[in-house]
Order: C-alpha cells, then sequence, then structure tokens
C-alpha cells in the first residue's frame, strides 16, 4: 500500500524529532552527571545537532513534503499537525545556519559564566555574556517576526506560548498583581508560621521522594530521578526524566521539587502513545506544562488534606520533625516567609516573583533596559513588591538560569500555569466531588486520572486556550486562581 503525503510527512518529522530527544538527553547529562571539564565538548556535540535540526528544518524537502500532505482535505487534527510543523519550518528558514550555531555556542559559555558568576557573588562575569544572549535573542526574533507580532518580544513568546501575546498577558497580570501584593501584606503582617526543624537523612528523604513520585503518577519503568541544583524535567513519551535536591535541614525541598517536577513528567509520559516522536507529543505550550506542575505542587499537594496525611507519613520516616500537630504541619508547608529565592517561593510570593521577571526581560528585548542596568532594576522593583532590600546577587537577579540559557519569554508562562492550574483544580473539584477526601487518604490516583483524560493524552494537538476551555467548560481566567489564594491564605491568618 502507496503511503499518503501526510505519512510521508510524519515519517520525515519522526526522525527530526528523534534528533531532539538526543539533545535533550545530552543537555539532561551535562547538568547532572557531566565532567565540568566536558563542557567544551559537549557544546560542540548540542552545536551540531543543532545545526543538524535546523537544517532538517529549512530542508526544500519538507516544504514539498507539506504541501503535497495539504492537497487532499484534511480534518482539523491533521491540518493543526501539519501546521506545527510548517511552524518549525517557518522559524528555520527564517534564520540563518550560522545564527543557530553561534546562538547554541553562546549559551554554553553564557551558562558556565553565570554559574561562576552565581558562586562567586560576581556579577560582571556574566554581565557580557548577557548582553551577548540578548543581542542574539533580538536577532532571532527580528528574523522571525510576522506582521501580526507588535513586539520582539510576542516573538520570543511564540516558542513556549504560542496562542497568546504580551497584551493579553499584560491584562492578566495587571489583575493579579494588586491583589497579590494585598494579599502577601495581609499574611505578613500575621506572626511567623512553624518551621521543621531537626536532621533529615538524605537516604530517609530519597525513599519517601519515590514513594510520593508514585503517588503523583510517575512511572518509574519509563524514567528515573537524579539530583541537580535546579531541578528540572526532561524528555518525554517512553523516556521521561526527573529530578530533585536534597537539604538535611529542609526536607520540604525535595519533597516539593518532585511533586512539582512529576506533575510535568506525567504530562509527558501520559500523552497517547499515538503521539510519540512527532509534534503532537509534546505539551501544547509551557504554561499548560506548569499548570500541571502545580495543581500537584500546590491545590493538591500543598492541600490542608495532602498535608494532613503527609504529616503522619514524615512522623513515621524521621520522628519528631519539629511541628507537634497536622494544623501545625500545613501553616509550615504554606506559610509565606521573607525570602529571595524564586523556587523556594510560597503561591502568593511565586507569582510576584514571575511578574518581576516578565516586566524585566520584556524591557530588556524592547531595548528600555539595559544590561548593565538589569541589577539595580530588579533590586528596585524587589524591594517594592517584597519589602526587603536584596543582599547578594546570588539572591537577586543571578538565580535562576533562564537567562543564560536564552530562554527569554519563558516566565510568564509560570503564573499562567498558575492561572491555568486555577481552572483545573475548580473544574476537578466539580467533576471529582469526592477527590479531596480522597487526597487525605494519600491517594491522588482519581485527580491523576482526571488530568490523564483532560489534559495529558491530547500532547499538543489542541491549542491551550482551547484545551483548558474544554476541560473546564470556561475560558481561562485568573479569577479562580485569585479567589483559591484569597480563600486558603487568609483562612491561615483568621
Amino acid at each position: 500500500m502507496m503511503q499518503s503525503a501526510f505519512d510521508t510527512l510524519v515519517a520525515y518529522q519522526r526522525q527530526t524529532e528523534t534528533l531532539g530527544s538526543i539533545s535533550g538527553l545530552l543537555s539532561w547529562d551535562m547538568e547532572t552527571k557531566m565532567a565540568q571539564g566536558s563542557a567544551a565538548k559537549r557544546g560542540e556535540q548540542l552545536a551540531v545537532l543543532s545545526g543538524l535540526i535546523h537544517d532538517r528544518n529549512a530542508a526544500s524537502q519538507l516544504r514539498d513534503l507539506i504541501s503535497a500532505a495539504r492537497e487532499n482535505p484534511q480534518d482539523v487534527t491533521t491540518l493543526r499537525h501539519i501546521a506545527l510543523i510548517e511552524r518549525e519550518a517557518d522559524k528555520a528558514s527564517g534564520v540563518p545556519k550560522d545564527l543557530v550555531t553561534e546562538f547554541a555556542h553562546a549559551r554554553i559559555r553564557s551558562n558556565q559564566a553565570w554559574g561562576e558568576a552565581r558562586k562567586n557573588d560576581a556579577p560582571d562575569i556574566f554581565i557580557p555574556e548577557l548582553k551577548n544572549i540578548v543581542s542574539l535573542t533580538r536577532k532571532f526574533a527580528s528574523a522571525l517576526r510576522e506582521p501580526s507580532d507588535k513586539t520582539l518580544y510576542d516573538v520570543c513568546l511564540r516558542d513556549y506560548e504560542p496562542d497568546t501575546d504580551s497584551a493579553s498577558i499584560d491584562v492578566m497580570f495587571e489583575k493579579l498583581r494588586p491583589r497579590l501584593v494585598d494579599l502577601r501584606a495581609a499574611v505578613m503582617a500575621a506572626p511567623d508560621a512553624p518551621r521543621l526543624s531537626g536532621h533529615f537523612d538524605i537516604a530517609v528523604q530519597e525513599r519517601l521522594v519515590i514513594d510520593l513520585a508514585e503517588r503523583f503518577g510517575y512511572d518509574f519503568n519509563r524514567g528515573r530521578i537524579d539530583v541537580a541544583i535546579h531541578p528540572f524535567c526532561e524528555g518525554g513519551g517512553s523516556d521521561v526524566r526527573v529530578t530533585t535536591r536534597y537539604d538535611e535541614k529542609d526536607p520540604l525541598n525535595s519533597i516539593y521539587s518532585i511533586i512539582h517536577e512529576v506533575g510535568h513528567a506525567s504530562y509527558e509520559q501520559n500523552i497517547s502513545k499515538t503521539h510519540e516522536l512527532t509534534v503532537f507529543g509534546h505539551g501544547c505550550s509551557m504554561g499548560i506544562h506548569e499548570s500541571q506542575s502545580r495543581i500537584c505542587e500546590n491545590q493538591l499537594g500543598r492541600s490542608r488534606e495532602f498535608t494532613s496525611w503527609l504529616y503522619g507519613r514524615m512522623r513515621d520516616a524521621f520522628g519528631d520533625i519539629g511541628v507537634a500537630s497536622e494544623d501545625a504541619f500545613f501553616r509550615a508547608v504554606n506559610g509565606l516567609q521573607n525570602g529571595y529565592i524564586r523556587t523556594e517561593a510560597d503561591e502568593v510570593q511565586y507569582n510576584l516573583h514571575v511578574l518581576l521577571r516578565y516586566d524585566l526581560e520584556k524591557a530588556l528585548i524592547g531595548g528600555d533596559l539595559a544590561v548593565e542596568d538589569l541589577e539595580a532594576a530588579w533590586n528596585d522593583r524587589f524591594e517594592a513588591d517584597f519589602g526587603v532590600k536584596v543582599d547578594k546577587p546570588s539572591n537577586g537577579f543571578l538565580q535562576d538560569i533562564h537567562w543564560c540559557e536564552a530562554l527569554i519569554g519563558y516566565f510568564p508562562t509560570y503564573s499562567l500555569g498558575n492561572v491555568y492550574a486555577g481552572c483545573l483544580y475548580s473544574a476537578l473539584c466539580y467533576d471529582v466531588p469526592s477527590v479531596m477526601e480522597q487526597v487525605a487518604q494519600g491517594d491522588l490516583s482519581s485527580a491523576t486520572e482526571w488530568l490523564r483524560e483532560n489534559i495529558h493524552q491530547y500532547g499538543a494537538s489542541v491549542p491551550s486556550v482551547d484545551l483548558i476551555t474544554k476541560a473546564c467548560g470556561q475560558a481561562p481566567s485568573e479569577a479562580p486562581l485569585l479567589d483559591y489564594l484569597d480563600n486558603k491564605f487568609r483562612a491561615l491568618i483568621d
């Protein structure tokens, strides 16, 4: 039987997707297992792979395959499949290969410089490399800018959240920030939350982390857990890997890092097998991806129901943990504390971190903020929103890996993910009224099954706004998230 034009296109794209998965595996190894002295060689390897992927996406053969696949009438899903492949072709053909290769090398240098700068609190080590990253990002965006793009930043955003633009995000974030600032001020005026204390053996934490990963739906037959400075998830389909980090004085670090990353990983593992190594075999946007990690970490994992169950597990594992009741543990898990680090922030302040970064990177790409002025701008905004002066660069603008990796346009998807998670949690509780009673028993199966059915299985086959609308019965809105945060945190201070 002769292969259809669409099947031929999908077969071609499958090889490109496979190269991308190899690149992801090399990046995972660089962050977890690779010796520091191997960075230059790894940079060459990743640069070659980037070039090969670019060549395949820019090839005239791919354009011919796309045109042939479009000749016959297609259903909506097939047309979206073709459109997503064409998006990658447009991106590749719009950017010269030498710029792609230069960018790959620049990211490696920038990553190394950021690591040194962060370790030594020496911004001058990183600033020149960041200037180059910003300059190259602007060149990339200029090459790919379409008539509908109002700003260069919209081009950057399209890589991570293709179904929206910065103007739409601005409207949503402008509604978020005032209520978040007010809520933070109210909660911070209350007495400090209890804190865990004691020694929490790493080996015991590792066993607990494995148990929690399985409860939140992670399949160890298709993945593994490793350690990284900055926890992350890498891979898709039959090979999805996660990382966490351990602190003998703070087991909540490893616990909530793994729940968060397993949220990402379960999404990737549960995309329909028919989509693996296709353009549908990924999350449809980073906002949707982040919604899966945040609903697991926060609405489920930090709920009073789950923390009541977790308190018992913690006492069984560690004995005395420094808090004497389920209620005290719930407050310890959810307490607002003055702090500098986004990844360690509570649910209220986390979004303020993201809004800060979003505004600053928009200004960098828009030419309204010089890289040399970034640190001062960061420190001013942080003090305005958090009421605290930044004490050192590693607690300020050097804390995140994203800018050194040229992941500009990524940050807003974290808060979009929180917004989507708020919508999904409301719909989950409506569809499965007993879900939180089950969570109180340490049983997450109904929640994870609902997410598989309504979000995971579709991969990128459905656009993000349509996916949320379909799952929740209404378009995405910041209101469910704000109401959830108000109800939860104002109850903590009453």
